[in-house]
């Protein structure tokens, strides 16, 4: 058995396809006739990009409108006026067009992979991906014929980029393998919304499956079964049918209200990093957005998008949600978010240092940019602003005469906006949760963080594998902080919900529900899932379970126990 991540779930079995490199050598040249060289250039960033639109209409088709403008985002690189720019400066100087492309792709693929998270190392993936198709143009190589996979095939490959999955007729693939990538690439995005089983970084995958071997992947656990015996296919074919039947299941929970088993109503949010997220919060679902990330509108970018560019972000995901709760979060930069133009500087301890709320504070234009633009938006639907990173009041209390700063001057210059807006926090840090009464009284909400709020606590780097045994929300530490924060927040009569990755787990559910927490903000694929999770429960089911798991002394006594209840 081979191990990997699974990304997308679902069990597929079929006929391995392995679909190799081309390689893309070449001899660098000094070429006289820079105009003509320059012509080329351009010729090849014209087809690019007319293949590429073939693409997306491809895409809408099998993957959705949404999904396909993963692919526009390609034709976005390519017609960069800076990239462009360079490229033809480095032409002029002599350097031919797949030198010079070449030389710039790299340039801003090191830029990319150097970030410590995954959502801007995708950045990455992607600008290999359009280096490979310019590239492939430019020196006449043919691309795979992924389109013509015959039915029942597990494809198999290094890396799989977007240009490839639009190719694939879905219909004909029975599961994704590779050697890179992982749950946030928009590969592996592309997968969950095409239902195609799919693991990702497998090890040496492509020297140990080979053509036209039966192949079980197992997108749920992350499991590779390659020349599997007539036993495992059937088992496997038997859990498969169980996963359609507990998909059909999850199909009844939609357009309901979420209501716990006695009756209790809750919230159930979405988490979305970009405005094109939200019709996927419509789509399965959702009761509106409990988690814009913003960083991700200024992470695509090679300066500060203006204030016109973020009201109009803002604008477009208050009005796709009609109405829906739409919670903005300002600027969380530092730490694994790096964003180069911005020039922070190198720390030793990123994630305790110059970051998030403590940037902005520090530089006010910045920060009164991005509000005001969420101010403005707020006239066309929802929303809420909140200040992730928070460690202590006066923290919340300078964000907040910021708010109302711009307030005044928006109704000196007569534009309209929400002026009973709400300004909530996150509580992601173990400070936060000490002074959680405090904080309370500073805020019109309070957001859980759990993925900082359980590293901040346990002092436990998750990406580190030396200490990640320490990183769990289920350690009696962090579940006795999350209670505080909830019930800090009921006491002074404020929401609370949570938008870390514990308010999705089937383990935390019952415990959320006991400690009193009144939503839930997920991914969007997982909202029908929570919803069913919460009508299992009463509350005073949940409280004899949550009683007795904080009865424990170890995070594994918690976890043993749990099994045994969920």
């Amino acid at each position: 058995m081979l191990k990997g991540i699974g990304v997308s779930a679902g069990i597929g079995i079929g006929k391995a396809l392995l679909i190799e490199e081309h390689s893309l050598s070449y001899t660098p040249k000094t070429v006289a006739d820079t105009a003509e060289e320059i012509r080329r250039f351009r010729s090849a960033v014209e087809a690019f990009s007319k293949n590429t639109e073939k693409q997306v209409e491809a895409l809408k088709v099998s993957a959705g409108i949404e999904e396909a403008e993963i692919m526009m985002g390609h034709i976005s690189i390519v017609r960069d006026p800076f990239l462009q720019g360079e490229v033809e400066k480095r032409i002029t100087g002599g350097a031919c067009a797949e030198a010079a492309f070449e030389s710039m792709c790299d340039m801003f693929i090191q830029i990319f992979s150097s970030a410590d998270d995954d959502l801007t190392r995708q950045r990455a993936a992607d600008v290999r991906d359009v280096k490979t198709g310019v590239l492939s143009l430019l020196l006449g190589i043919s691309e795979a014929k992924i389109g013509d996979a015959p039915p029942g095939t597990v494809i198999c490959t290094k890396e799989l980029t977007p240009s490839m999955v639009a190719k694939i007729n879905k219909e004909n693939i029975a599961g994704i393998l590779t050697e890179t990538g992982g749950t946030t690439s928009h590969s592996a995005i592309l997968a969950r919304v095409m239902e195609i089983p799919a693991v990702m970084s497998v090890p040496d995958v492509m020297k140990t499956v080979t053509n036209d071997e039966t192949v079980i992947v197992d997108g749920g656990q992350g499991e590779v079964i390659v020349a599997p015996d007539e036993i495992q296919i059937s088992s496997y074919n038997v859990k498969r049918e169980k996963q359609l039947a507990e998909r059909r299941e999850l199909e009844k929970f939609r357009g309901k209200a979420t209501l716990s088993a006695d009756g209790t109503v809750y919230d159930l949010v979405c988490n979305i990093g970009k405005p094109e997220d939200a019709p996927k919060v419509i789509e399965f679902d959702g009761e509106g957005v409990g988690l814009f990330r913003t960083e991700f509108l200024f992470m695509d970018k090679t300066a500060v998008p203006g204030e016109e560019e973020q009201f109009e972000a803002y604008k477009k995901a208050a009005l796709i949600l009609k109405g829906k709760h739409l919670i903005i979060r300002t600027l969380d930069i530092g730490g694994d978010k790096d964003i180069p133009y911005l020039g922070l500087a190198k720390e030793d301890n990123p994630f305790m240092g110059f970051r998030a709320i403590r940037y902005c504070l520090k530089n006010r234009e910045l920060f009164k940019t991005q509000l005001r633009a969420i101010l403005r938006a707020s006239a066309y639907g929802n929303i809420s602003i909140m200040f992730p990173m928070i460690t202590c009041v006066e923290e919340v209390r300078e964000g907040k005469a910021l708010v109302e700063e711009l307030k005044t001057e928006l109704s000196v210059r007569k534009i309209d906006f929400d002026r009973n807006i709400k300004v909530g926090i996150m509580t992601e840090t173990a400070a936060s949760g000490v002074i959680a009464d405090l904080l309370a009284e500073e805020s019109d909400f309070f957001s859980i963080g759990t993925n900082d709020l359980t590293g901040y606590t346990m002092a436990a780097d998750r990406g580190n594998s030396e200490v990640s045994y320490l990183y769990s929300a289920l350690q009696p530490s962090v579940l006795r902080m999350i209670r505080r924060i909830i019930e800090e927040g009921r006491r002074k009569g404020i929401p609370v919900g949570m938008c870390g990755e514990a308010a999705a787990d089937p383990m935390m559910i019952p415990l959320l529900i006991a400690f009193g927490l009144t939503e839930f903000s997920v991914s969007p694929p997982s909202v029908l899932r929570v919803r069913k999770c919460i009508a299992e429960w009463t509350k005073e089911k949940a409280e004899e379970v949550a009683a007795k798991a904080l009865s424990f002394a170890t995070q594994n006594e918690v976890y043993d126990y749990l099994k045994t209840v969920i």
